[in-house]
């Protein structure tokens, strides 16, 4: 029993030291991927991208080397931009020098114009540039005569015109064609190289290169873990020597901290050290399905710890990572990211960052004294915000996630006041049937949509539907249900007593007290939005993709004056229907069994 005892804590010394070191070496690498993004993004932003060859490059999106298009990455720095042949025109920005690792720039057969920036001759890395057949003009940067690791040069088919550095001619492959510049027959140095060859022994040549360079700084790498790691095992083996008490954990659970992609595997013990072996006390958060504590680390780092009270008999440990790992692929400013999990016999969590201004809900209706309201500005900002969030979740992420939940408690807020969406992801790994909510739908009343309700099965239209009554919740600060409304002999559902308010142009009554400050006409068209997203029929409603162009002003009129018109048909029909059975309308949200499930919630 001691020797495997023995066995297991040197094992855990290895992948303690090795979890330190890559997870180190990664937070290096995010923040150097999440500064080339930017770079990028100015990239995108001087070219003209008529077919969409550049969609993949969203500026919300903090990692370019998860899937951007045409970007490779080592160690997680872009090494390689490549996009032939995309339609491209416009201009090069300056900033493609600043990506200090890049090695390979090909943008041949576009239509890129304007001079070819001087900044190039800053990519001390960079082996292979192909411009060929664009609408460069003016000089050849003499800059670029400073690229010491360049081997392959082409800039044949441009209009560029002057002389040609000196070493350029020195080059493996050049070929400076189809130009105006001192080469060629009535020149000394001819304008292609004498072994210029086929451009896809180009390629290869480029990619042994970056091959090469890749393995060996791999070796090297691996090769200081190594040594380090040796020399702290035989540290660890003369401490435990020298000491009498070992501290066990509690048998069958697993406390080791190991890597999983980019994620940290918690251990039980340190879950409990930082929640005050959850405390009550530190309780920042309760649902049906999970209790959130808030936790600090060793480290001082403050966590915002989700214990799921439910766990679904068909979720074993390998399904839970697997569903974790989906999780974690959606990287968005406007997404909260997860940190890391935590699994025992019979414990799931998981481990995210803690919200200092906490969720727009708690903003809106339960602040404390003293706390300001939210600003009609912060407010517009973190509805856009949320809808660039779903957005991502719905259309740009590499595995869609439908949300289920969507309302203003699942929206948090940064220090900055800036919208990030949590609570995805989240619906395979809790089990329904031991919570006390009557369905096996998931979702909180007055945001699910009528055909979720009653059919079970969701879509990225249910998610619109519970953006937009989240939208009207920002407007008005009021719950989607208020049965204190009953008081007033109006409607309990918060959707119902907006259109009714809004048909009778009654905006004053509909906008939260606490503004003071607003736009009426932004306070209109975020309503009608919201009345977009709202609509009966799944079909009718907008995608994420279309709610953040109408938010930003882009189609939001045309969409609207559609909108009244069915509606007035529709209102038409319900006037004349008997009033027992236009309880029971189609495009009503209210129905019998939306009743008796906000009943039992």
């Amino acid at each position: 029993m001691a020797s495997v005892r023995r066995m297991v804590l040197s094992d855990a010394c290895y992948l303690q030291l090795l979890a330190i070191l890559l997870l180190h070496f990664l937070l290096l690498s995010t923040t150097s991927s999440n500064e080339e993004g930017n770079l990028l993004i100015q990239v995108k932003d001087s070219l003209i991208d008529s077919r969409g060859a550049l969609r993949s490059w969203n500026k919300d999106v903090v990692d370019p080397c998860l899937d951007w298009i045409g970007i490779t990455c080592d160690n997680s720095q872009v090494t390689r931009v490549v996009l032939p042949m995309e339609g491209l025109s416009g201009t090069l920005s300056k900033a493609i020098g600043s990506l200090q690792q890049l090695q390979v720039l090909i943008i041949r057969d576009n239509m890129i114009s304007g001079h070819l920036p001087r900044e190039l001759g800053s990519l001390s890395q960079l082996n292979t540039l192909l411009a060929q057949n664009n609408r460069f003009d003016g000089v050849i940067p003499s800059s670029l005569g400073n690229l010491g690791q360049l081997k392959t040069l082409d800039l044949s088919g441009n209009n560029l015109s002057g002389q040609i550095p000196s070493t350029f001619f020195k080059l493996q492959h050049y070929n400076f064609s189809g130009n105006h510049l001192d080469c060629d027959s009535n020149f000394p140095e001819p304008c292609e190289s004498p072994n210029t060859t086929s451009s896809s022994r180009l390629k290869k040549s480029s990619s042994t290169g970056a091959i090469v360079g890749g393995v060996l700084g791999s070796a090297a790498f691996i090769f200081c873990i190594s040594v380090f790691i040796i020399y702290c095992e035989r540290r660890c083996r003369h401490e435990k020597q020298n000491r009498q008490e070992v501290f066990v954990d509690v048998p069958a659970e697993d406390d080791l901290k190991i890597a999983f992609g980019q994620l940290k595997r918690f251990s039980w013990r340190e879950l409990q050290r930082a929640t005050d072996d959850f405390s009550e006390s530190n309780v920042i958060g309760q649902g049906a399905f999970a209790k959130v504590y808030k936790g600090v680390l060793n480290d001082n780092s403050e966590i915002a710890v989700k214990r799921l009270l439910s766990i679904s008999p068909d979720i074993g440990e390998a399904s839970f990572l697997q569903e974790v790992e989906m999780i974690s692929v959606a990287v968005h400013r406007n997404l909260l990211l997860l940190l890391g999990f935590c699994i025992t016999p019979s414990e799931r969590i998981l481990v995210y960052p803690f919200m200092q201004n906490k969720s727009v809900a708690y903003r809106l209706r339960d602040r404390r004294n003293g706390e300001p309201a939210l600003e009609w500005n912060t407010r517009k900002r973190i509805a856009l915000g949320a809808a660039r969030g779903l957005e991502y979740l719905h259309h740009q992420c590499s595995r869609k996630i439908i949300h289920r939940d969507v309302k203003a408690a699942n929206v948090l807020l940064n220090s900055d006041y800036e919208a990030v969406v949590g609570d995805f992801g989240l619906a395979k790994l809790v089990d329904t049937r031991n919570t006390h909510v009557t369905t096996m739908v998931r979702g909180t009343m007055g945001h699910i949509a009528p055909e979720y309700l009653s059919t079970g099965k969701s879509s990225e239209k249910t998610d619109v539907f519970g953006y937009g009554i989240m939208l009207l919740e920002f407007v008005t600060g009021q719950r989607a249900i208020d049965l204190s409304r009953l008081q007033e002999e109006d409607d309990v559902l918060l959707l119902d007593h907006v259109k009714k308010l809004q048909h009778e142009k009654r905006l004053d009554m509909i906008v939260d007290p606490e503004l003071t400050d607003y736009n009426p006409q932004e306070v209109e068209q975020m309503i009608q939005v919201a009345l977009l997203c709202a609509q009966g029929s799944p079909e009718d409603r907008p995608s994420m993709e279309e709610v953040v162009r109408m938010l930003s002003g882009e189609g939001l009129a045309e969409r609207w004056e559609e909108w009244q018109q069915v509606e007035v048909i529709r209102r038409r029909e319900y006037e004349a229907m008997p009033h027992r059975l236009a309880e029971w309308v189609e495009d009503s949200t209210v129905n019998q069994e939306a009743i008796q499930l906000s009943a039992a919630r």
